[in-house]
């Protein structure tokens, strides 16, 4: 049975880069692959983080391993430079995971342009732009029986018209999930899969304004149809499915990781009011 699973969902030989890797979703990426097998190439803004959960993950005794570097998808040159760090690292890349992103919450009559410059640019253009610049490496992997697989990281907030004051995050949030369904229709002839991964509420750096405490998580876990938060396992059993041979056959789709919020019809809040 082992060696069956391991067929399916093991990543042995593979090489992964996660933007935005050091905290979050993304730690929870990070620590996914490399139980399975993966090389993980970690990168956000903050080198130093990523070069201390790759020390973390290279303590696990597991299968694979990873590396920790400092990458910024924010301007044309610090993501020039990123592409060239990821290059000269590997000159493969069987799996992206686009998840670096950002936030920005504030009430609809004083939302200012700058929240859309900067989050449209970091949440979508970006992500657009490294896939772009880095599918050579994805296509120097694929093949029919076994596919490069990119997976972006969109929200169940880009599925529910429901914004939380997060008015430019929601919006990008659904562009990168019609960005998915686009290159996942480009990128079958490369032998490339491209999905979206939708989470609802997970305790990291972004959700701190609610999730920060005991008591702001229970009450983010209340307004939840299922009754709690996300937990590690949650994303790491997605992973794994959409990086392993047992996800191969899978292209374009956008998959709810959010414990049913985004299917649910109460018309509820994601978070509650933390005023």
């Amino acid at each position: 049975m082992s060696d069956y699973i391991d067929g399916l969902f093991g990543l042995e030989g593979k090489t992964a880069l996660i933007t935005g890797g050091a905290t979050g979703i993304g730690r929870m990426m990070a620590e996914a692959l490399v139980r399975a097998g993966a090389r993980v190439l970690i990168c956000s803004r903050k080198g130093d983080a990523c070069e201390a959960v790759a020390v973390e993950l290279n303590a696990l005794d597991a299968k694979g391993s990873a590396e920790g570097f400092g990458g910024d998808l924010a301007t044309e040159e610090s993501h020039a430079a990123l592409v060239s760090e990821v290059m000269s690292r590997t000159d493969v890349l069987h799996i992206l995971a686009n998840n670096a992103g950002a936030s920005w919450g504030e009430p609809f009559e004083t939302h200012p342009r700058k929240a859309w410059d900067k989050i449209l640019t970091l949440n979508v253009t970006a992500m657009f732009e490294l896939t772009r610049d880095l599918t050579p490496l994805l296509e120097a992997s694929a093949s029919i029986d076994d596919p490069a697989r990119v997976i972006n990281t969109s929200s169940t907030m880009g599925i529910v018209p429901i914004a939380d004051g997060a008015y430019s995050y929601t919006v990008s949030k659904g562009a990168v999930l019609h960005l998915t369904k686009l290159l996942a229709n480009e990128f079958t002839a490369r032998r490339i899969t491209v999905n979206a991964i939708c989470p609802g509420p997970f305790p990291s750096r972004m959700t701190a304004f609610a999730t920060a405490t005991e008591e702001g998580t229970d009450k983010v876990a209340q307004m939840n149809p299922m009754g709690r938060v996300g937990r590690p396992d949650d994303i790491a059993g997605l992973m794994l499915f959409l990086c392993g041979r047992g996800g191969g056959y899978v292209t374009g789709a956008a998959i709810p990781v959010d414990g049913g919020y985004s299917v649910d019809t109460g018309d509820r809040p994601i978070f509650p009011d933390m005023g």
